[in-house]
Order: C-alpha cells, then sequence, then structure tokens
C-alpha cells in the first residue's frame, strides 16, 4: 500500500477527531502460532504445496532449500472481508510468496526484494492484500526462497483492509514523538560547544545519529521517503545499525565517566566490546557470506555482555564516588531494560508483541530527551568542579614539587628534559633494571624551520612528543624525554619482546599526518635502540651505541629503525680514523685522479674522460669514494678534498693537453652553493690556462634540487654561458621531474648503470626505460652518455636505440694515465648548447 503525508495527516486527524472508522475495533487473527512448515525445491506447482508433508511443533524446519513454505491455519479467517491485509515481519530472503486457495480458484502474490515498494506497514512489517473474502479461503501457505531463520520472525497476522488502524496510528504517533525528540537532541548538541568538543559528547552525538536512522528504518517510517527502504535491505541495514548504536554507546559511557572511576582493564573490554558489537553488525548483514541465525544469535550475545559489562562499571564507579553515573543511570536505565527485553524475546524466552518494540522507541526518545539537556552541558560542569577540588587537594604537593619538575621538564613538550633522562637512567642501571634506550630524531627538522619557522618547528616536536607518549601507554613504567633539538630519548624496561613490540609501535608513527601552514604534513623518523646491560654497562657508552644506531638508520635514507649491532662501532671507529688522517693525507698527496675514458658509440673513438677519485691509504690500499666519500662530505674536510679534486683535473688538464679532451668532474652542492661558487670556478679555470668547453661539470639530481637550491642552479646557469659543460649524472634515480630537465642547465644527460645492466635482458624491463631516456635527450637536445657499458651486446643495443657516448669497463678502467684518443672540440656532436634564462 503506497503512503504519502496526506494519507498520515488525515489518518491523524480522523483519529483526534474520532472519525476513523474501524481504527479501534479492527479484528487481527495471529497465524504464527499454527504455522507448519515443508522444504521444497524451485518450480513446486500449487498442487505440491498444498499436498505436502508439512511439520508442525518443535520438529517444524525453520530453514529451507531453497524454498520454505508455510502452511497456515485459515479458520479464523471468516469475519474477514475481501481485500483484507496479510501483515508479515520484516526478515530475509531472496524471494516471498503467497499462496490463497479459494473457493474458485487459487491466487499467488510472489516479490522478490526490488519489488516490495508499497508494501511496508508500520512496525517493521510487510502488507500484501489478498482479494479473496476470508470465509472462502480454503488453504493459505506463505512461502520464503532462501529464508535466513524462521524463528526470528515475530509476527504473522491477518487483519481486515482498513486504511489505518488503531496499531498504525499508535505507531506513527509514537515515531513522530520520537522522531522530534531525536531530531532536537541532535541540534542541541550541535549547536553547543562547536568549538573543542568534548570526547563523550562527540560519541553521544553518534550514538543519536545512529539510534534515529534504526528508529526510521525499522519501522518503515523512512519509507515515507524512500518506498524501496523495506524488506530485506532494512533488515540488514539494522543489524549494522544495533551493532554501531551498541558500540557508540558503551564509547560514550567510558568517556564520559571520571578518570579514576574504573580501571584501564574496564575500559579496554568496553572499547573491545565495542568494536565487536559494531563488527557483528556488519557481519550479521553479511549473511550471504555466514549463517545469519548464527551470527545474530552473537550479536544479541555481545549486546547482553555490553549490559553486563556496563552494569559492573555503574556498580564499581558508583562505589567510588562517581556522579556522572548517576546521570548515566537515568538516562540510559530505560534504554537498557528494553533492549535486555528484546534480547530476552529474541532468545526465545518472552512472548513476541509490539509493547516490547514501542517501548524500544520511547525509551530511546525519553533518553534524548533527558540526557541532551544533562549530558552537553551538566557533565561538563561536574567534571569541571571535580577538576577544581582535585586541583584544590593537590595544591600543597604541587608547592613541592613545582622546582623539581621545573629541573626535570622540558619546557616545550612538557616531557622529561636531559636531567630527567639521566637520572632516571642512573636509577635502573644501579638497580640493575634491564631496559632499552631508544633514540628518536625527526627527520628533516633544520628544513621545517627553515621553510616555515620556528613557531612551526616548535608545534611539530610537541606533536611528536604527544605521539610518542601515546604510542608507549601500553608498557607501563616506560619514560620519554626530550634531551636535544630534535631529539627524543625512550626509557623502556622490560624483555627483548617489549623492545620490540616497542618498536613496531613507533615505527607505526612514520607517515603520520601533522597540520601546519594550512597543510596536512607526513612525519619521519629515525630511530635508534641499544640495550642495557647487553649493549653497554655505562650510560655514557650505551647513549653513544643508541646514537651509532640512529646514525646508520638515517644513513640508509631516514625514516627506519635500527638497532646497535657492534660493527657499527668497529665501521665509526673506521670513519673516525679515516677523518683523522684525511687532510694530512691531501698534504702527502694520497689523493689521486683515475680516469676513465668516454667513448663515441658510432666510432668508439675516445672522446673525452670521467676524473674519478681514489685515495692510496697507507693502510688500507687504494680505496674508491664508496668507502670514505660519506664519511668525508659530513665533516670541514670534506669541501677540502673537493676543491682539492678540481685542482688536480685542471692540473691533468694544462699538463696533457688534448690528450684528456673534455674532462668530466662530479661536484658536490657545497661547491656550487653560495654567490661565489661560479666565479671561484671560473677563476681557477683562468688561472690555469684551461678554456672552460674542456670542464665538465657533473651533479645528481639531488645536488640541484637541494635546499640551496636557487643559488646553486644560478652558478650552474653561470658556468654553462661560460662554456662548461653540464652533466645530470645518475638520471633516474632520483627526483627530478621534466619541468626541472627543462629548465635546468644541462648538456649532457648520463644514464646511470643500473640501466644500462639490464638492458640486454629480455624481461629486465630497463630497455624501455633507456629507450625512453634516449629519446627525451633527443628531443631536448642534449647529449646522452651511458655509464656501465660491461659487453658488446649492452654497446650495440645502446647504439641501436641512437645513444651517443658510453663509458664503462667494456672501453677501460678507470686508470692513473689517460687512454690516448683523438683530440675533440668541447662539443663533438655539434649540437646547439641550451642556455636557460
Amino acid at each position: 500500500m503506497a503512503w504519502d503525508i496526506r494519507a498520515v495527516a488525515l489518518a491523524l486527524l480522523m483519529l483526534l477527531t474520532g472519525l476513523m472508522p474501524g481504527t479501534a475495533s479492527a479484528t487481527t487473527v495471529d497465524l504464527r502460532r499454527s504455522a507448519c512448515s515443508a522444504a521444497l525445491p524451485d518450480g513446486t506447482r500449487t498442487a505440491s504445496i498444498t499436498e505436502a508433508r508439512y511439520v508442525c511443533g518443535a520438529d517444524a524446519p525453520t530453514r529451507g532449500t531453497p524454498w520454505l513454505w508455510l502452511r497456515l491455519d485459515p479458520s479464523g479467517l471468516a469475519t474477514l472481508p475481501p481485500r483484507w491485509d496479510m501483515l508479515i515481519d520484516q526478515t530475509r530472503f531472496d524471494r516471498i510468496a503467497l499462496l490463497v486457495v479459494g473457493r474458485d480458484g487459487a491466487v499467488r502474490i510472489e516479490r522478490g526484494p526490488s519489488g516490495l515498494d508499497g508494501h511496508g506497514a508500520p512496525g517493521g512489517l510487510l502488507r500484501f492484500v489478498v482479494p479473496t473474502p476470508g470465509r472462502d479461503v480454503r488453504g493459505l501457505y506463505l512461502g520464503f526462497r532462501n529464508i535466513d531463520e524462521l524463528s526470528l520472525m515475530r509476527k504473522l497476522e491477518a487483519r481486515p483492509g482498513v486504511r489505518m488502524t488503531g496499531g498504525d496510528i499508535h505507531w506513527l504517533l509514537l515515531m513522530g514523538l520520537f522522531t522530534g525528540t531525536l531530531l532536537s537532541a541532535l541540534l542541541y548538541n550541535l549547536v553547543i560547544h562547536t568549538g573543542q568538543r568534548p570526547a563523550f559528547q562527540r560519541w553521544y552525538l553518534l550514538w543519536v545519529s545512529v539510534a534515529l536512522a534504526y528508529g526510521l528504518i525499522w519501522t518503515n517510517t523512512a519509507a515515507f521517503i524512500v518506498p524501496w527502504l523495506i524488506g530485506p535491505l532494512a533488515v540488514r541495514l539494522n543489524l549494522v545499525l544495533v551493532g554501531l548504536m551498541v558500540a557508540a554507546g558503551n564509547m560514550f559511557f567510558f568517556a564520559v565517566i571520571e578518570e579514576g572511576a574504573l580501571s584501564r582493564r574496564f575500559a579496554m573490554a568496553g572499547r573491545t566490546l565495542a568494536v565487536t558489537g559494531a563488527v557483528l553488525g556488519f557481519v550479521a548483514a553479511a549473511d550471504w557470506w555466514v549463517p545469519p541465525g548464527l551470527t545474530d544469535r552473537l550479536l544479541n550475545y555481545a549486546i547482553a555482555a555490553t549490559a553486563a559489562l556496563l552494569a559492573l562499571s555503574c556498580w564499581i564507579a558508583a562505589r567510588r564516588g562517581s556522579r556522572v553515573v548517576w546521570f548515566y543511570l537515568i538516562g540510559w536505565g530505560p534504554v537498557i531494560g528494553v533492549f535486555l527485553a528484546r534480547l530476552a524475546r529474541n532468545l526465545g524466552f518472552a512472548p513476541q508483541n509490539d509493547l516490547v518494540d514501542m517501548g524500544t522507541f520511547a525509551a530511546l526518545a525519553f533518553e534524548a530527551l533527558v540526557l541532551s539537556l544533562a549530558i552537553a552541558d551538566r557533565f561538563r560542569l561536574i567534571r569541571q568542579e571535580l577538576e577544581l577540588s582535585r586541583q584544590r587537594r593537590e595544591v600543597d604537593m604541587a608547592e613541592t614539587k613545582t622546582l623539581r619538575l621545573a629541573a626535570q621538564t622540558d619546557f616545550l613538550t612538557g616531557l622529561g628534559n636531559r636531567s630527567a633522562f639521566q637520572h632516571q637512567s642512573y636509577e635502573w642501571m644501579s638497580s640493575g633494571t634491564a631496559f632499552s634506550l631508544f633514540l628518536v630524531d625527526v627527520d628533516y627538522m633544520k628544513d621545517v624551520n627553515d621553510r616555515l619557522g620556528h613557531a612551526v618547528g616548535d608545534r611539530l616536536l610537541q606533536h611528536v612528543g604527544a605521539a610518542l607518549v601515546e604510542t608507549t601507554r601500553a608498557w607501563p613504567g616506560t619514560r620519554i624525554a626530550r634531551i636535544g633539538g630534535d631529539e627524543f630519548a625512550i626509557l623502556c624496561p622490560g624483555s627483548h619482546g617489549d623492545e620490540a613490540a616497542l618498536a613496531d609501535a613507533a615505527m607505526a608513527l612514520q607517515g603520520d599526518v601533522w597540520h601546519a601552514e594550512d597543510r596536512d604534513r607526513t612525519l619521519s623518523l629515525s630511530i635508534g635502540a641499544a640495550r642495557f646491560p647487553e649493549d653497554a654497562r655505562a650510560l655514557d657508552l650505551l647513549y653513544q651505541n643508541a646514537d651509532l644506531a640512529l646514525y646508520t638508520a638515517k644513513r640508509l635514507g631516514r625514516g627506519r629503525y635500527t638497532r646497535y649491532d657492534p660493527l657499527q662501532r668497529s665501521l665509526r671507529d673506521l670513519q673516525t680514523a679515516f677523518i683523522e688522517d684525511s687532510e694530512a693525507a691531501i698534504q702527502r698527496g694520497e689523493f689521486a685522479l683515475y680516469m676513465q675514458p668516454i667513448v663515441s658509440l658510432e666510432t668508439e673513438a675516445v672522446c673525452g674522460h670521467e676524473a674519478l677519485l681514489r685515495w692510496r691509504h697507507p693502510r688500507h690500499g687504494l680505496l674508491a669514494p664508496d668507502r670514505f666519500a660519506d664519511v668525508l662530505v659530513a665533516e670541514r674536510i670534506g669541501l677540502m678534498i673537493q676543491e682539492h679534486v678540481l685542482e688536480l683535473a685542471l692540473t691533468a688538464l694544462r699538463e696533457q693537453g688534448e690528450r684528456l679532451g673534455m674532462l668530466s668532474v662530479n661536484f658536490t652542492s657545497a661547491q656550487l652553493a653560495g654567490p661565489r661558487g661560479a666565479r671561484a670556478v671560473l677563476d681557477r679555470l683562468a688561472h690555469y690556462g684551461i678554456a672552460p668547453d674542456r670542464l665538465c661539470v657533473e651533479v645528481t639530481e639531488g645536488v640541484m634540487l637541494d635546499r640551496a637550491a636557487d643559488s646553486i642552479l644560478a652558478n650552474l646557469r653561470t658556468l654553462h654561458d661560460a662554456g662548461v659543460c653540464i652533466a645530470l649524472d645518475d638520471f633516474g634515480t632520483g627526483y627530478a621531474s621534466l619541468v626541472h630537465l627543462r629548465q635546468l642547465p644541462v648538456d649532457r644527460i648520463k644514464i646511470d648503470r643500473s640501466f644500462v645492466a639490464g638492458i640486454d635482458e629480455t624481461d629486465g624491463g630497463t630497455l624501455a626505460i633507456v629507450h625512453a631516456i634516449v629519446g627525451l635527450g633527443g628531443g631536448l637536445g642534449k647529449v646522452v652518455v651511458a655509464e656501465g657499458i660491461e659487453n658488446e651486446v649492452q654497446a650495440l643495443r645502446l647504439k641501436q636505440l641512437g645513444c651517443q657516448l658510453g663509458q664503462g669497463y667494456l672501453y677501460g678502467h678507470p686508470s692513473a694515465e689517460p687512454m690516448a684518443g683523438e683530440s675533440m672540440a668541447a662539443d663533438p656532436w655539434g649540437l646547439p648548447r641550451v642556455v636557460t634564462t
């Protein structure tokens, strides 16, 4: 039967004026108690349905494959006029069929879930109009294809086909009051405290929203607006909403109760049950995957467990003097009561009737009316009063602790400072307590301060401190301190398992979002750890070992966790020795340049060389830069060595003349940063009498995208305009985009050896990349150089792709003497120089 607002308004008007005929005296026939059932296959004829063997009582089947047919007793239908109503409780099924065998033949009405529009009735029922008069009905059968569980059906009845019955009017009046009350509660709580809402108020808003949706859908009131929101779809949505309603109500209670009124175990149990209830609601709705009867009962058991936990929690909180719990009981007592009544009915301990369902929504409306007025404001005032009372009780103790806390508290984050860290460490060491030391460094902190300002940097440190505190709550006794500008220390007592678990929890913070300057930014942390007493028995050594692990994490790319390994100590000692030896090594002439030829792939003629640094170490032999460069670049000596490399290169160009061709030298960002970076290079070229086109400056993508990128690019443009060749090294392994490549003053693109190594493999996947780079270079007017060529197949493939130059072991290993080659101009390919402005 199609509903509209005018029909409802007319029904209400007739009820109030006493003019509605038959609403109060409508005869209702209960067909549920007399039902017998039988399981039948698809396509069963009418005669087979009427002649099937039906089982009654406790042995009757409650599910059928695929059809479950119910034989109903038509003896009580004699007084029903033509077009009487068959009312069926909403449940889940694939199809529903009603077979009426009359004096003049049989009538069969069959619908699928999508064909139920207009068949909804108040109170969560489906309505089917039967044209046969009740006295002519000889047989009445109701069939369901793939019904979830017959035992869950609460109502099956027949009544005269009046427009509105008294029961319908009661439901409509109740839902009008229910909807108005919950909407008022929702709007009221949305208006007040629009700034920083307490957590309990946010949970309450969620509960009210879910409860309102549940009431409108369960009673079919929502079908006034959405006619198809009835039947199996409504049942599934109701299961999801019940689970969410139980979860939100549970979370509300544990958020609103005073701190200290309940132990953390109760709060953890409440959260667990809340999650369980929400998950079971979704699982129960997914009846095509899991048995519906089982999941429905599990959801009911979760509701029962939640009620038991809340009852026990209320009792404990009341014994401990909680004032909030009494407001909770006043508002939620009726709700808990009717939900327990529904639970008893669903489990078969109470009869099926409308009173329990109506009581449910009346209790929910009462709860919203009471708590919407009390919770949002009164609870906040109570908690403020309790907090003021607690502060008055603790004021004397606070005054005595102020100086000590100030001396051991970080002013920015509120965590412990270095003094507190040392005090706690010495205390545990003296008592023999095993613990792990984590050093946490905030990556790119200097970049944040430089680009966004120190105020934003301070907010980042506060965010990290709060996140670490929240992460370590699961490990009682853990201490956190800020011991440096962007460095935090975590002291975690316990076993190796505790250390591993805490490390996993800390790594979960990687990528955490924090807000700054109207943008969301991600967090990156480098973490190192060492353990007392296994890794060190003295605090200074323990800290050094944890710092070594932290350094390793940063060296490996940041944003990661590394545990201390004794090998790290050996490597650090070796690096320290390198730093101490390097300055004297310059004076002793231990640094030398080894030349690797760069050849034309077309003619295999030597066109130039790349200068590669080597250290003839008196104890360790000939060292390549990968053994010492990272250590020295980070120190003051690094720039000195780079300048020494330039001097060696220019000396070689002057002494060996055209034999070297164009000499490629790797430059770092430190050499090119600053206002005089380019001028210093040009001055050295003039001093040695070297033409600028004899030098090729090689830089990586990282150098061009350094923090000082503006000055570096300006210096590169100056060198480029003066005739110095600029090469982009290791192309494809960094972060330069096509926009960068178009704007940068680059003459050469060097394909990284990692791409060349797989170019001759059929499934290597690098051939297309190399092809694209060569095509890109040609399109932009750049000379393309391939590094790492080791065999003829690679060389031939690169030549076929159009790559102009190459270098690698196929043409010569780096050596102290350059290979003899034809003299060449600064640009052997005659390509136009690209000048960017």
